[in-house]
């Protein structure tokens, strides 16, 4: 199953195909990360309420928890005014963040 096309054709990617997803708590606006999405981990994340996404630096798709247990439960998907970059508001089970922290932002704060 491929991405509708009429979504695909606002996507503004990167070079390599990839689109900013910016992951939020759904309930307290927290933002808990920064991934990236294809059309294909788009999809899937639309289709099985579970956050997929491309990782750059294994190559690979990943959802969120599927090793981890701290899974992410998809609860709304919206595309920026200029189609470049996604808002997934997320349902979070246990830490977002690969060091255990609660969001990808706690450690540190530069102002």
């Amino acid at each position: 199953m491929s991405l509708d096309a009429a979504v695909a054709a606002r996507l503004k990617r990167t070079t390599d195909g990839l689109v900013p997803a910016v992951v939020q708590q759904h309930d307290t606006g927290e933002v808990l990360m920064l991934g990236w999405m294809d059309d294909e981990a788009l999809q899937r994340t639309l289709t099985t309420g579970r956050a997929t996404y491309w990782s750059r630096s294994r190559q690979e798709y990943w959802i969120k928890g599927d090793t981890s247990g701290h899974v992410q439960w998809v609860k709304e998907v919206r595309l920026d005014c200029d189609g470049d970059t996604l808002l997934v508001k997320v349902d979070q089970e246990g830490a977002a963040c690969h060091t255990g922290d609660r969001t990808c932002f706690d450690a540190d704060r530069l102002l």
